[in-house]
């Protein structure tokens, strides 16, 4: 059986030469950075060369702007809370999408729950952030703005230039989360007037254990974990020398492939989601077309009258590995915040899936998982009483309606007697 791995945005392979860079660091150069012999001397080196790496794939200064943290998740809760901290005097409030990763909302949540107050801007159906509720939602209060590069979930990516420019002009700093984006589209961080830029190497191709947090220098944080004073005193802890080493290593090669990286995997994109539209009747794509409001690596699908976790286990099962947006995989009633955001049908929000492509992929997978993909959406719509009650005429389609019959959700709404949300 063909084996096609489709999640790229969750992790990556380690590149070999960079597994063969973290070596030495594990057995012959594993002195602590703190230490002041030559075996910690050694790894100081290492260190400042990693920073160097990290500095040049997004355009920052120096190195010195950049600090190690464990994860992105980590380096998302060290911007948020630690700009929330150090500018309290001036105010409490903090703007962000409404479609940020939960690491972003999270934080946000368990600021407000202190005192902060947070407002969230929507976006277009497509995903994009609308720029003049952006602009209205700031204050003199307003400490810090956080909108991400690209989205986690549908691929949107945001107008940074511009989301940039209202934030220089109020005088506020701007925090991006570029998870999603590091190593597959350029990034300059002076462009944009960040003030704090995330991002994590195992997801073009580095280690995990590491996340990288750009800061400038003008912009101010605290410390939230407490300890040594590792990487200038803002993150305390020994660090993960080589993750770290791996890792920078990983963005060299992700700047140097990266026109590379995109000419490879944005035709096959194109080609998975022409053969789907083509094989796979009431199928969505969520966010925008392929081309340039789009990475060209991700495509969040949502196919009518069957749900997400079905179509990730039958993938699993014919050698497919994606990922679900779907609710019944944390097993929450709760659909997808991105998918509420954009004003996703709550029965499409449950039938979603994401796949993300990598450099590894090939026309051949991309046709196998075309061919596999429209047997599983049929084999599930054969179990599936939606699509029994579609064809019956009782619910209709919302990705192409007939006129027979209520959509799912009107459907459900009547059978329960409260709405769906």
């Amino acid at each position: 059986m063909r084996q096609v791995f489709l999640d790229h945005q969750s992790a990556t392979p380690v590149l070999p030469e960079v597994f063969d860079a973290m070596r030495p660091y594990f057995t012959e150069y594993f002195g602590n950075a703190s230490s002041l012999h030559q075996h910690g001397l050694r790894v100081r080196d290492a260190l400042k060369r990693s920073r160097q790496q990290m500095a040049a794939l997004i355009g920052a200064d120096s190195e010195e702007e950049i600090f190690f943290t464990s994860d992105g998740t980590e380096s998302s809760n060290l911007a948020i809370k630690g700009a929330a901290y150090a500018n309290e005097r001036k105010g409490k409030h903090l703007v962000v999408s409404a479609t940020e990763h939960p690491s972003v909302m999270n934080s946000v949540e368990f600021l407000e729950k202190q005192g902060w107050t947070c407002t969230r801007v929507g976006v277009t159906p497509q995903g994009m952030i609308r720029l003049d509720e952006l602009e209205a939602a700031i204050t003199p209060q307003t400490v810090l703005v956080a909108v991400h590069h690209v989205n986690h979930d549908i691929g949107s990516i945001q107008p940074m230039r511009e989301v940039g420019r209202i934030c220089t002009a109020k005088n506020v700093p701007l925090y991006v989360d570029c998870e999603a984006s590091a190593g597959w589209l350029p990034i300059d961080v002076k462009e944009w007037g960040a003030a704090m830029v995330s991002f994590s190497p195992h997801r073009f191709y580095g280690p995990k254990g590491v996340g990288v947090l750009y800061r400038n220098r003008k912009a101010r944080i605290v410390s939230v974990i407490h300890g040594g004073v590792q990487e200038g005193g803002r993150r305390a802890g020994t660090e993960n020398i080589p993750a770290i080493v791996g890792g920078g290593l990983a963005a060299e090669v992700a700047r140097e492939r990266l026109s590379q990286r995109i000419a490879q995997v944005a035709p096959l994109q194109k080609r998975l989601w022409e053969g789907l539209k083509l094989k796979v009747p009431y199928i969505l794509l969520n966010g925008p077309e392929p081309g340039p409001d789009r990475i060209a690596t991700n495509l969040n699908l949502s196919t009518e009258f069957i749900e997400g976790e079905g179509q990730l286990l039958l993938c699993d099962m014919n050698g497919i590995a994606v990922a679900s947006g779907s609710s019944c995989v944390s097993k929450s009633l709760k659909i997808s915040h991105v998918l509420g955001a954009i004003g996703l049908d709550h029965a499409l929000a449950q039938g979603n899936i994401i796949m993300t492509l990598g450099e590894a992929n090939t026309e051949a997978d991309v046709d196998y998982v075309v061919e596999t993909f429209a047997k599983i959406a049929t084999k599930l719509r054969s179990m599936s009483p939606m699509w029994d009650e579609f064809e019956r005429g009782v619910i209709d389609s919302v990705i192409a309606p007939t006129g027979r019959g209520k959509s799912f959700s009107q459907h459900a709404a009547e059978v329960s007697g409260k709405p769906m949300h």
